[in-house]
């Protein structure tokens, strides 16, 4: 009789990769991220995308598969569709892209040809590189033109996004970005479309968990086309998703698989269902509430530090910090933020004085520390620190950055995030 072995565990497999898992944990732990578009997942999420669905390799789409061997990957993925058309309340959802910025290709391949012009807000102003800017395919592949924020409140002008439209006539034009920190006027920009004779897109990567827990008006019924991330404010793994009208779902679906893609991942699709899942619950709801909450609460201790804030405060999960006045930059506040256990990013405010890789502004959102449990009531400390990390750039004070960072410390451990305490914390002893 042939004796199977039990499979060893992973740290005897790869040592080297076992703790880097164990550090990157025992960060995550010990820090808290104010990145916009992270999030922590949940651990039910976690198990669905390290499952045995990572085996299975299946081009194709339900019931129409190159490979045999699809009866449960079907399955999966029919679920993963249907509650993401039921939550969004979509006629259509692909759920294969690999990404968000796979999900606008495929648009661009369901609605265009090479050198159609397309347009989209400006990634200085808050959009994103896919929607045409220059340094990305999307803005070398097709003629691309671009609208930005008006100086005085840092949004849209839906005017000037008219006049550009019927002057230059886009075959897509995008609403939603990467760095709005207010509410989208997806009705507006319907009545633009409309008019231009343009397909409106609307781009909710950001604000993907904030429509589905009802805190940010949907653009379902407004934009014909949707594309987003399931990360962010979504809190589903790493992976992106088409909702479309009915007459669309055939070149999306076209696009996307033979188009763009092979075989989908079929553990982040099981990955999605979950979180999809999750965000349909009652207390969903609730999550999404506490992460706008906690960002206006932030936003408003920032000014009331004196800090400048792109459009004056927030309506999303979004800060967006504008240091020009400051007398320090964008990045060196960013990394300052990191050696004091809180991730940021540096980034671009609308005309902006500053190159992109050194701009003037720092983004902050609040999805991952509410996950994690924080309430406004703990908005005041998370301002008081990135004050005193600002101060320690300005005045050359790096000691004072060990300080705040075991401050960050003391409060982290007592809010670990989702799967860091079951899976990490105990090997981090």
């Amino acid at each position: 009789m042939r004796v199977i072995q039990a499979e060893p565990v992973f740290g005897a497999v790869d040592d080297e990769v076992e703790g880097l898992l164990r550090m990157e944990g025992r960060r995550q732990l010990e820090t808290f991220s104010l990145v916009a578009s992270e999030n922590h997942v949940s651990s039910a999420v976690l198990r669905a995308t390290g499952s045995v669905l990572a085996n299975k390799y299946s081009e194709g789409y339900p019931g129409r598969r190159y490979y045999e061997g699809q009866q449960v990957i079907d399955l999966v993925e029919s679920l993963a569709a249907s509650r993401a058309r039921s939550l969004f309340g979509a006629d259509h959802a692909n759920v294969q892209p690999y990404s968000g910025s796979s999900a606008s290709l495929a648009i661009y391949q369901a609605l265009t040809q090479p050198g159609d012009t397309i347009m989209g807000m400006g990634v200085p102003m808050g959009g994103h590189l896919s929607h045409g800017w220059n340094v990305s395919v999307s803005g070398q592949w097709f003629r691309a033109v671009q609208y930005g924020v008006r100086r005085d409140t840092g949004q849209a002008d839906l005017d000037e996004v008219r006049q550009i439209a019927l002057r230059e006539r886009p075959k897509i034009l995008f609403c939603g970005g990467a760095a709005i920190p207010r509410a989208v006027d997806f009705a507006g920009f319907a009545s633009i479309a409309a008019e231009s004779g343009a397909v409106l897109v609307a781009s909710i990567a950001h604000i993907a968990g904030l429509i589905a827990g009802g805190v940010h008006p949907s653009p379902v019924g407004h934009a014909p086309v949707i594309t987003t991330t399931t990360h962010k404010s979504l809190r589903g793994p790493r992976g992106g998703m088409i909702l479309c009208d009915s007459q669309y779902a055939t070149p999306v679906d076209r696009a996307v698989f033979p188009g763009l893609q092979g075989g989908p991942h079929n553990n982040t699709t099981a990955g999605i269902a979950v979180c999809l899942h999750e965000a349909a619950q009652p207390e969903f709801r609730e999550y999404a509430q506490r992460v706008v909450d906690n960002a206006r609460a932030l936003a408003a201790e920032l000014l009331a530090l004196g800090y400048d804030l792109v459009s004056g405060g927030t309506d999303t999960h979004l800060i967006l910090i504008d240091l020009t006045r400051s007398e320090v930059a964008g990045k060196p506040v960013a990394r300052a933020l990191d050696r004091a256990g809180i991730t940021a990013n540096y980034n671009t405010v609308p005309f902006d004085p500053r190159k992109p890789l050194d701009p003037s502004g720092v983004r902050l959102g609040t999805p991952a520390i509410t996950t994690r449990g924080l309430q406004p009531s703990d908005m005041p400390l998370l301002a008081t620190w990135f004050h005193q990390v600002v101060q320690a750039v300005r005045a050359g004070r790096a000691d004072d950055l060990t300080v705040i960072a075991g401050q960050v410390r003391e409060l982290a451990l007592q809010y670990p995030p989702p799967g860091v305490t079951q899976q990490e914390a105990p090997s981090l002893a």
